[in-house]
């Protein structure tokens, strides 16, 4: 039997037979007065994951890169000037992408493994007298490091100067996995997709828009069609989109979302926890680092692991491909062939993890990795076991 093993890469994420079986539906008519049964309540209930009052959400079909450039061309205009930081492949993305749309990007250089920095933001925004940046973009959850970011230290590095620049934050790994607080740190624009915390199909782009994001539309300049806030606010608002929707995807994030609630977002956050905290034990038997500087910058849903000197971190997860049929992600940018990654996120049990744990660790030894075999899946055992009961109590 084929194809039944989990995959252990930071997204897509596995998805749980509720949720095939929820996009397995029949077409229906989207131009239908009922649609609106199935759409307004999305909404609701997704600024609850984003954890939003005052704010909107709107939806494309879409990866997260999607959800980037309507955020970017909705509220900026050629030639406004942004402030971001590269501590990662993601933030360098987002800072290509804001390139090809003609703004003015000053970029923060960062060793890669730090998080974002938000002593040099309250710098340099505290120096911008005239309020020239328009926006700062920051990237929650770097997936190809495996670091968190403070998003809540840099809304107050903006607060320390009084700046009126928009807060764009990139969560797509993090919202549904990990706490995200919209309001309550002050972010205009956060960025999610439906492939990673969501445990869906890839195609669908999920932003958090604050009111004065909105108001931002009135004054931009860059050009957008299909994602177009307006367009897509508009058909929303009267229970429809302006153009096809993704039926599937939309049934399946409304199960989505019933199991998250059902679970509770905070224990859904503890079993995030629980199971990094984990894979970290294993890491440190293994006598491994992770590419994170600091236990303070340690996200909860993916692991970058740096491999050993001499070792080449893109053969060891082809080995682990190839021999046992498991996926883990792949070094990227600086990280590539220094470091391998465990996605730990979406649909994952502590069982589940420490397959993936025993298969990298084997895949590790095959290639005569100095670990000692079951160090690691032992560490991790030893952590859940006596971790399990914390777990429960907060469940029950």
């Amino acid at each position: 039997m084929t194809g039944q093993n989990p995959v252990f890469i930071p997204g897509p994420t596995n998805i749980p037979d509720r949720l095939r079986q929820a996009m397995a539906i029949q077409t229906i008519d989207h131009r239908a007065p009922d649609f609106a049964n199935l759409l307004d309540p999305l909404f609701e209930d997704l600024k609850k994951i984003f954890k939003t009052k005052s704010g909107t959400v709107i939806t494309f079909p879409a990866s997260g890169t999607g959800g980037w450039e309507a955020s970017v061309t909705n509220t900026l205009s050629p030639g406004d000037k942004v402030l971001i930081a590269r501590y990662g492949m993601f933030s360098h993305r987002w800072i290509d992408l804001c390139q090809r749309q003609g703004l003015d990007v000053e970029v923060i250089e960062c060793e890669w493994g730090s998080g974002a920095p938000a002593d040099i933001f309250a710098e340099r925004l505290a120096a911008d007298k005239g309020h020239n940046f328009k926006a700062v973009l920051v990237t929650h959850n770097e997936t190809a490091t495996g670091v968190r970011s403070d998003i809540a230290a840099v809304r107050r590095a903006m607060d320390a100067s009084s700046h009126p620049a928009l807060l764009f934050v990139d969560c797509v790994s993090s919202l549904a996995s990990m706490d995200f607080r919209m309001d309550e740190w002050g972010v205009d624009l956060a960025v999610s997709g439906s492939q990673k915390g969501f445990m869906l199909a890839t195609g669908m782009a999920i932003v958090g828009v604050s009111q004065k994001a909105l108001a931002a539309m009135e004054t931009a300049k860059c050009k957008r069609c299909f994602f177009d806030f307006r367009d897509m606010g508009e058909a929303n608002a009267k229970g429809g989109f302006p153009y096809t929707p993704p039926i599937q995807l939309l049934a399946g994030l409304r199960e989505s979302l019933d199991m998250l609630f059902e679970e509770g977002l905070e224990n859904v956050y503890a079993r995030h926890f629980r199971i990094a905290e984990g894979v970290r034990r294993a890491v440190g038997a293994w006598g491994l680092k992770l590419c994170a500087k600091s236990a303070d910058l340690n996200s909860d849903t993916v692991s970058a692991i740096y491999v050993p000197d001499g070792f080449d971190s893109n053969v060891l997860t082809d080995h682990a491909y190839d021999a046992y049929n498991v996926s883990f992600g792949i070094g990227l940018g600086e990280m590539n062939k220094k470091a391998f990654r465990i996605g730990h996120l979406g649909s994952l049990t502590d069982v589940m993890a420490l397959s993936g744990l025993a298969t990298i660790e084997m895949a590790m030894k095959d290639l005569n990795y100095p670990v000692e075999l079951g160090s690691g899946v032992s560490a991790a055992q030893d952590y859940y076991r006596t971790s399990t009961s914390m777990l429960l109590s907060k469940v029950a």
